[in-house]
Order: structure tokens, then C-alpha cells, then sequence
């Protein structure tokens, strides 16, 4: 519960005063998942190598796969993509034995990130376009505006302005339909920088004001850079024939 919450350094205390008792499969999981969400990916991995471990002597698939996932992020947070992989192919199969849909499309969406991240844009694909069918049939709508945006980012990266667009339309869609403000302003930030670099100035104008305005709702982290960005490209259609 204090997970879902938030609640970090609760569950780190809590679920170290447990593991004083003896190993303990859950709270070592449990203490890897708060330090990983605050940014202690080093000792999250030994939290949940015990985890992994503690799961495997007890034959439960189901949490080991979860296991090498979280293992998996951990290492692409260090920066080890390589390692990464290892573990995100590690889990796959065994979220396919177990018919844990969701966690299929986790484990394939979160290599596709990794082979991106390498500059594999067309393997990178190939796992998004496996994700997002699976994605649609569980009704994990935030997932299906997740996977379409990357997508997208991958033919924008690739130069295909026309392919990006139709897909980050699709993307802004969804996250309009479900209310999800945050996956919205990723989005038209996207899009905004697609036009910026047509140099159609004033359409991503508009689409960073909007992003702007999304930012200071949900109290994005991003809002100053953003803000910033808007301001520099307002100057720039200030000035004739000037756009980068």
C-alpha cells in the first residue's frame, strides 16, 4: 500500500526491520523497489538479487519475473543496456508461460526502450509493435498512449516527420480519453518539436503553450526547461527567416 502511495522511506523501514528477522522474499523486493524509486539503483540491485533468489528456492514465476524486470531497470538506470536486456529477455518468457499479459507487454516495451536507447531503431520497433497489440486487448490505455509514442519517437529519430505525427496523433488521442495530462504534454511536446524542425514556428508554439499549461497542472519537474524552450522559440519567430 505505502508503495502505491509514495511512501518510500516507510516501506525502506519497514521493510527493513522485517529482513532483521530473517530473509524474507517480499520485503527484500519491497526495499528494492523504494530504493530504486529514490535513486539508489546500486543497492536496489542487491535488494533484489535476494528477492530473485528467495523467489527461485520458492518456485514463485510469477514474482520472479516481476524480479528481473525491476533487475533489468535497474541496470539501464546505471547505464548497463547490455545487462538490461539479459534480464528483460530473461523475464519475458516466463510472463508468456504464466499468460501475464500485462507484464509481457512490460518486459517487450521495456526492451524495445533499451534496443532505442542503443540506436536500434528498427529492432526498437519490432518489440513496440508486439507490445501494443497486447496493450489494446487487456485495456491498458495509458500503456497503448505509452507504446504509440514511442513509436512515434522512433520514426521521428529515424527523419519520418509524416509516420511520427500519425502516430503521435494517435498517442494524444488516447491520453485525451483517459484524462492522462502528463503522457498528453510528453506527447505534444514531441509534436512540437516535429514542427519546429518543418519550421512551422507558430503550430509548435501553440503546441508548447499547451504543454506549458499541462506541465503546471500536474506539477512537472520539466516545467522551467519547457517554459524556457517556449520563450526561445517566440523570439525566434520574432526574427525573419530565423528557425533552428
Amino acid at each position: 500500500m505505502w508503495l502505491r502511495r509514495s511512501r518510500f522511506a516507510d516501506v525502506a523501514a519497514l521493510a527493513t526491520a522485517t529482513l532483521t528477522l530473517g530473509p524474507d522474499a517480499a520485503a527484500s523486493y519491497h526495499l528494492g523497489r523504494a530504493r530504486s524509486a529514490t535513486g539508489q539503483p546500486r543497492l536496489a540491485l542487491a535488494s533484489f538479487e535476494q528477492a530473485l533468489r528467495l523467489f527461485r528456492e520458492a518456485g514463485n514465476r510469477g514474482d520472479e519475473a516481476a524480479t528481473l524486470s525491476d533487475i533489468g531497470h535497474a541496470y539501464s538506470r546505471l547505464g548497463d543496456r547490455r545487462q538490461a536486456l539479459t534480464y528483460y529477455w530473461q523475464a519475458l518468457p516466463i510472463m508468456r508461460e504464466a499468460g501475464h499479459r500485462v507484464g509481457e507487454a512490460v518486459a517487450l516495451t521495456n526492451i524495445g526502450l533499451v534496443h532505442d536507447e542503443l540506436g536500434d531503431g528498427r529492432q526498437a520497433l519490432s518489440y513496440y509493435q508486439q507490445a501494443l497489440p497486447i496493450r489494446r486487448e487487456v485495456g491498458d490505455r495509458a500503456g497503448e498512449a505509452a507504446t504509440l509514442n514511442n513509436i512515434g519517437a522512433v520514426h521521428q529519430g529515424s527523419g519520418d516527420s509524416a509516420q511520427a505525427l500519425t502516430y503521435y496523433d494517435q498517442s494524444l488521442s488516447v491520453a485525451r480519453e483517459i484524462g492522462d495530462r502528463a503522457s498528453e504534454a510528453v506527447t505534444r511536446f514531441n509534436i512540437a518539436m516535429i514542427h519546429r524542425a518543418l519550421g512551422d514556428l507558430d503550430q509548435a508554439i501553440g503546441e508548447l503553450e499547451i504543454v506549458v499549461d499541462l506541465d503546471r497542472q500536474v506539477a512537472d519537474p520539466g516545467l522551467a526547461s519547457d517554459v524556457a524552450l517556449l520563450e526561445q522559440l517566440r523570439q525566434e519567430r520574432a526574427v525573419p527567416g530565423k528557425s533552428t
